[in-house]
């Protein structure tokens, strides 16, 4: 009796020590530690939106609220309900971590990888209550302008790399802030010699006094007026023609696009239901109001997805969206037949909306944080020959460029012997169509299926 009772105690005693697992050592970064009397416990990644990473240790019966509310304390964080955690499963389909659902049933790789992100972008950033959520913001703009995720014009690019500058180094130092120096920073997907001149000339013109709140500030000023700012686009295609289109979700609805052109805007008030079965999505709706008061005709739009996880995907985006920007209040079971959710599913948003954060804004003691510099790259040991010389007013070009490369210092230029470079031109930037589209934003209430024109997609008559 005694030797089964050892061997049992031995079983299981090496078995909390297989679930024992300690955490993998961060070379940088924050480590929160699961409770002490834990010891089954899942080790989860979250990056940053500055870069910089944090190791949560979350108890494996714990759900996804765990690790979010973690991160927002670690932040210090208020505004909140803008942000979520992004991670990719073994499709490589991007979902957003539900608060409401433990972690290990959601996660299909070990140990997981989260991004923190912005989940809603608020068609007015500027305004935001906090400057630590309008530096959050500012972070991830950046990122959606580099990755062309964000498409933006070269002027544009321009203008908001020189407030990205302001932010991180302060005012224009001639001595330190030159060319070379310029070309360890990345703003744009495609970016060249003659767009670096050209940030630098913007840099160089701000007020050398704007601190870094007004500077991030100013930006969000500017990309807000950015054609596909806070457009959530999803691939899909057509039932019958097998075409490709993509779906954009926005404060206003969803918009529909075929390549870069734009071929209908959905309204919210319009759609009157949002249904997905497997890979396919549904949309029900109407051309709104008719001006001869005839019933509305009524259209199904049906599109394809790769696969029916990245179907749920999308339609758990358009509910989530539809409930952040148009509704009041959360969506409850009592509710749910009153609106497009879907009856079958049990997902339900948990997070305040909208007008919900704007009524509960409160005014807190301004918190210092810590503004991290982005990531630097190797920079230029030399300039193009298309690259002549820089044009200013008064002194020559060699006298300019002397003023911007200092012989020594950390901005000094790479030492190239029997290779003198010339004096610098500045190159003006490529002006492309600046005009801005208001589909994209939450300025208008009503309006017809498909301004420019409809798309050719599986249409019947209900």
């Amino acid at each position: 009796m005694l030797r089964f009772l050892r061997r049992t105690f031995r079983r299981k005693d090496d078995k909390r020590k297989r679930n024992f697992r300690k955490p993998p050592a961060l070379p940088t970064g924050q480590h929160i530690p699961a409770p002490a009397k834990c010891r089954d416990f899942i080790s989860c990644h979250v990056i940053l939106l500055d870069g910089s990473e944090i190791l949560v240790d979350v108890p494996r019966k714990e759900k996804g609220e765990y690790l979010f509310r973690k991160i927002v304390i670690a932040l210090d964080l208020i505004e909140e309900d803008y942000f979520g955690l992004q991670f990719m499963d073994k499709h490589q389909v991007a979902h957003w971590l539900d608060k409401t659902k433990k972690i290990k049933k959601q996660i299909t790789i070990t140990p997981p990888t989260f991004h923190f992100r912005v989940k809603f972008y608020t068609s007015e950033p500027a305004i935001l209550n906090e400057e630590l959520t309008r530096y959050q913001f500012f972070l991830q703009l950046k990122q959606d302008i580099l990755s062309d995720k964000l498409p933006c014009s070269q002027e544009k690019a321009v203008t908001l790399a020189s407030l990205a500058l302001q932010s991180e180094l302060g005012g224009f130092d001639p001595d330190v802030h030159n060319l070379f120096f310029l070309s360890e920073f990345r703003f744009i997907p495609k970016q060249d010699e003659a767009f670096e001149v050209a940030v630098l000339e913007a840099y160089k013109n701000l007020d050398k006094n704007m601190t870094p709140a007004d500077a991030e500030k100013r930006y969000l000023e500017e990309a807000m007026f950015l054609e596909h700012y806070g457009v959530d686009m999803h691939s899909v295609k057509s039932k019958t023609d097998g075409n490709e289109y993509r779906l954009g979700l926005t404060p206003s609805g969803v918009l529909v696009l075929e390549g870069d052109q734009k071929m209908g805007l959905f309204f919210w008030p319009n759609i009157l239901k949002l249904d997905f079965k497997e890979r396919k999505l549904v949309l029900e709706v109407t051309d709104g109001d008719t001006e001869d008061n005839t019933e509305p005709t009524k259209h199904k739009f049906v599109f394809l997805l790769d696969n029916s996880k990245a179907c749920k995907h999308l339609w758990k985006c358009a509910v989530e969206h539809h409930t952040f920007f148009r509704l009041n209040n959360p969506v409850n079971a009592a509710d749910q037949k009153k609106t497009f959710i879907r009856v079958g599913s049990r997902f339900r948003p948990s997070f305040r909306t909208e007008v919900q954060l704007r009524r509960g804004a409160s005014e807190r003691r301004s918190v210092p944080f810590e503004r991290k510099p982005s990531r630097r790259y190797s920079r230029r040991s030399s300039f193009s020959h298309s690259v002549r010389r820089v044009q200013v007013s008064g002194g020559g070009p060699d006298d300019h460029f002397r003023r911007f490369i200092p012989a020594e210092g950390p901005a000094a230029a790479p030492s190239r012997p029997n290779n003198p470079i010339g004096g610098l031109r500045m190159a003006r930037p490529t002006r492309d169509d600046s005009s801005r589209s208001n589909e994209g934003r939450g300025d208008k209430e009503g309006g017809k299926v498909g301004e420019a024109r409809r798309p050719v997609l599986f249409i019947e008559k209900l």
